[in-house]
């Protein structure tokens, strides 16, 4: 090969356009080959032990191959092609065999044991303790002491898994991007706001095709299924949203969920809900279900109302005889949304221009956490609408660099999420800063006009900016316990604890202003929105429940003779506002399942979790202030910075100086 390869030595400014697919394979292999010699020497260690040549050469021995495959699956997933997809295909079951070996390194995992003996080891306090402890833990849950034959056993599974998970995320991505429906009769558009009928518009003129072009990207689907009067229309996109690669993955996820458990079995766990919930808050599946049937008798009388109510004010507008299909829910909520509240989301979506948002949230960040978020040009992108930004201390030191990705393509799977490429933090050698990236799936400008966005998209920039500040402002010396490095059931308390300024009337002033006029919301759509903030709560939070549900007992109960769409429709269905159609196969697109080895499997549960957390957190804030600089230190240094360094019960005592107080969540969604 005759060009230098970028992913050799990656430069912390990310070669992301200078990768191209035949480089995958050799630099991956190549770095392979490097992290296995460093553990080798680890292992093969003559001089004493201490904690600096076992345990610190471990936390960094695979760190090059980290931010490698970081960048090549990260592309894989924002702009991939099929050269990079099969380059990633052909060489992430070498990866995936490295890392799982890792802990099945007899020699390996005699060197830890042999420095966890030493007085040193002994004396050890604060991080580098829970350092030690969790690597023991860690490696023991991940076959460190099976026997030979089960350690080969064990890595194939693994293998296997992100084969298979890969191929479910690959299935959904192409599933979504092939389907299309365009609408020529202008007349079929009633009901359509106007910023969706140009959104279309444009999307048309982009494939050079006459009309309205509408796709399963989310600003399309959801304009479609809230706003277009066409029932059968509606219909036709929901069983299309909802069948997305059906085929291919309704034979992928039994596969997945029996590898699942017999990993879990292999290495003494019950199942897959056990040994994934076993380092977590919930501790073990058990657990975690009975939360989730907690909160669901909490919320079960109040979700009953208000589909009944849903559909009486149907009735009293089409008839006695009026029914709810599952497509007709969304545009029926949304009517009756404006008659009692006279609040139209489209009402709000000039005031929340992208620029503008994210204007607030910086200024809104440096007003709590004492950082300057700065937009930085000249770094490689890998699309000419992604943004890279800069995040410094207020003494000016350099904390951290983010990408920022906001619009659909066809080459970028959907959804929105926060990675991590470089983990940085303190060190003997100084501090060295972080790098991550944000994406969404947002509406996109127009020739005539920005990105103006839905109350709800704003929401989800402020909770995968949480995800990213909780990256970003990590100051752990120790990088395996650094940043999101945390219990699944604690992860989202960052993120979510953020979507509450999207609500406060000071906050909002900051970035929901007129594209055009630069007025802030008016008062009377504001008091109209806040009155309409938990119209149908219920049935936001049986839904969370509900997929919760339904993950648990995949992964409690499956049994590879049930057929699997059958059986996900039956644990969906006491959790649904209307009965699930025939065709219905949402199960193969949940790509929060299925689309990777773990991913959030056996732990969906976690997004109603750490929001028992953060509206408890929340009212700190709504106490002390919501801009009380004090209060954002305490949470930037007792939460934000100590990624996993302690549990996360005793972070979040150390925070609000009690345990958790599950009725926060309840009195803020109107439910208690």
């Amino acid at each position: 090969m005759d060009r230098e390869n970028p992913l050799l030595r990656c430069p912390r400014s990310l070669p992301f356009d200078r990768v191209e697919a035949d480089q995958i394979r050799p630099a991956l292999e190549a770095l392979i080959e490097s992290a296995r010699a460093r553990l080798d020497g680890i292992a093969a260690l003559a001089a004493s032990r201490t904690f600096d040549n076992t345990m610190g050469a471990l936390d960094t021995a695979t760190e090059d191959l980290d931010i490698a495959v970081s960048v090549v699956r990260h592309l894989e997933g924002v702009a991939t092609t099929p050269e990079l997809r099969d380059a990633w295909n052909e060489v992430q079951p070498a990866v995936i065999q490295f890392y799982s070996s890792i802990p099945l390194n007899g020699a390996l995992w005699g060197a830890i044991k042999e420095y966890g003996a030493t007085d040193e080891a002994e004396a050890l306090t604060g991080v580098r303790k829970r350092f030690l402890d969790k690597t023991i833990e860690s490696f023991r849950r991940h076959g460190a002491d099976l026997s030979e034959e089960d350690k080969q056993t064990l890595e194939a599974i693994d293998v296997e898994l992100a084969t298979v998970t890969t191929h479910f995320a690959q299935n959904v991505l192409d599933a979504t991007a092939a389907w299309e429906y365009v609408i020529t009769d202008e007349s079929k558009l009633a009901g359509l706001p106007e910023s969706a009928r140009a959104a279309a518009r444009d999307s048309a003129s982009s494939k050079g095709i006459e009309g309205w072009r509408f796709t399963l990207q989310q600003p399309s689907y959801v304009a479609v299924m809230t706003y277009l009067d066409d029932a059968p229309v509606r219909e036709l996109f929901y069983r299309a949203y909802n069948a997305r690669a059906a085929a291919e993955n309704a034979e992928l996820i039994p596969r997945i969920l029996d590898l699942r458990r017999r990993k879990a079995q292999l290495v003494g766990y019950a199942d897959f809900a056990d040994f994934a919930t076993a380092d977590r808050m919930a501790a073990s599946g058990a657990s975690a279900a009975g939360f989730v049937e907690e909160m669901r008798t909490k919320t079960e009388a109040a979700f009953q109302r208000e589909n009944s109510g849903l559909i009486e004010f149907r009735r009293d507008r089409e008839g006695a005889s009026a029914g709810m299909e599952p497509w007709d829910v969304g545009y029926w909520a949304e009517k009756m949304r404006t008659a009692l509240y006279d609040f139209d989301e489209e009402d709000l979506r000039p005031y929340f221009s992208l620029d503008t948002v994210l204007e607030g949230l910086f200024g809104l960040c440096s007003r709590l956490f004492g950082i300057r978020i700065v937009a930085s040009g000249g770094a490689p992108v890998w699309h000419e609408s992604v943004r890279h930004y800069r995040i410094e201390d207020a003494g000016g030191e350099t904390l951290a660099h983010f990408h920022a990705d906001w619009f659909p393509r066809e080459t970028k799977r959907g959804g929105a999420w926060m990675d991590s490429f470089i983990t940085g933090g303190p060190s003997t050698t100084g501090f060295t800063p972080h790098a991550g990236f944000v994406c969404g799936n947002l509406t996109p400008p127009l020739p005539d006009r920005p990105s103006l966005l839905t109350h709800r998209e704003v929401e989800t920039i402020f909770h995968e900016f949480g995800h990213l500040l909780h990256h970003c402002l990590s100051r752990v010396e120790i990088r395996s316990l650094a940043g999101t490095n945390v219990a699944w059931d604690f992860v989202e308390l960052p993120s979510q604890i953020m979507e509450n300024w999207c609500w406060d009337r000071e906050s909002l002033d900051l970035f929901a202003r007129h594209y055009q006029t630069g007025e802030p919301v008016p008062a009377e759509i504001f008091a109209k929105m806040s009155r309409a903030r938990t119209f149908r709560a219920a049935n936001a939070q049986m839904r969370q429940l509900g997929f919760a549900n339904l993950d648990l007992a995949l992964h409690r109960e499956f049994d590879a003779g049930q057929p699997i769409v059958a059986l996900a429709n039956r644990l969906l269905a006491p959790f649904v506002p209307a009965p699930l159609p025939e065709g219905y196969a949402m199960i193969c697109s949940f790509s929060h399942l299925f689309a990777d080895p773990v991913g959030y499997g056996a732990g969906y549960y976690s997004y109603k979790w750490a929001e028992v957390l953060d509206a408890d957190a929340f009212t700190r804030f709504r106490l002390d202030g919501l801009f009380n600089p004090d209060t954002g230190r305490a949470f930037r240094q007792l939460i934000l910075e100590k990624g996993n360094s302690q549990e996360p019960v005793e972070l979040f005592r150390s925070f609000m100086g009690r345990d958790p107080d599950p009725s926060a969540l309840l009195t803020r969604l109107g439910l208690n």
